[in-house]
């Protein structure tokens, strides 16, 4: 978190999205292609982790003024749910785990790529990152305000957002592998975020401020990043209420 608020927006998501999934992909491949996750101590220590990430990283999050600060909290969590689904099912969690990482890389270049569009303007003078600069941007920005609605939305794992469809196969992965306690755990985190994701969505309907710090410049829709955040949001809409070529996709392709 604390690279990602330092960081430019633009750095902060590739770090958030590029690097953060694939060095979690080489862990995950690495656990899956060794007997390690056969070892009970191995399996202990992940559980561990899965538990602490979650809890720490959505207890962190609720308390974030600063939108990639809060981004970057909620990252930890999400890598925890990967942890749960790779400990529930083994060998099996490659598809699975593939497509929740996938799925969380997209949603993670969306929500990060509207900070970087309503900071590109003002290079030379900071950043938007802070959440209060969000404050009634739908009365300005309704496309702009549905991007980064949709986002919250998909990192909550309400339904027909691609987050619901990934979130609900970690948690039937649990389920498979009887694990009911990581199973409760995903489900518990999940409401928590529903807390600080549900603060940042009031932000951006709340009444406008008078004046505006930082803003989109015109027609932010037509330029190459508009059109990566509408793409990326185009995606996780359709994943979420198709969700059967995401399943398929995933069951035989791996992203590493």
């Amino acid at each position: 978190p604390d690279v990602y608020e330092g960081g430019p927006a633009p750095i902060a998501t590739y770090l958030a999205s590029v690097s953060k999934v694939a060095m979690m992909a080489l862990a995950v491949r690495f656990l899956l292609d060794t007997a390690l996750l056969a070892l009970p101590s191995v399996q202990m220590l992940l559980m561990v982790m899965a538990t602490l990430s979650i809890l720490i990283g959505n207890m962190l999050a609720l308390r974030q003024s600063n939108l990639k600060r809060l981004l970057g909290y909620s990252s930890i969590a999400h890598m925890g749910y990967v942890l749960i689904v790779v400990v529930s099912i083994g060998a099996a969690a490659d598809s699975v785990s593939s497509m929740y990482m996938a799925v969380y890389a997209f949603t993670s270049i969306g929500a990060f790529g509207v900070v970087t569009l309503m900071s590109s303007p003002y290079r030379l003078s900071g950043e938007a990152d802070k959440l209060v600069y969000y404050q009634g941007l739908f009365w300005r920005r309704p496309v702009l305000t549905a991007v980064m609605t949709i986002m919250m939305l998909s990192l909550a794992g309400i339904p027909l957002t691609a987050g619901f469809i990934t979130k609900l196969f970690a948690i039937l992965a649990a389920v498979q592998g009887a694990q009911w306690f990581l199973a409760a755990l995903i489900i518990l985190g999940s409401a928590i975020g529903l807390f600080y994701y549900l603060r940042v969505m009031l932000t951006l309907f709340k009444r406008p401020k008078a004046y505006v710090e930082f803003d989109v410049v015109g027609h932010w829709g037509v330029r190459m990043g508009g059109l990566m955040v509408i793409a990326v949001t185009v995606l996780i809409i359709g994943f979420g209420i198709l969700p059967n070529n995401m399943i398929e996709w995933a069951a035989f392709a791996r992203i590493w």
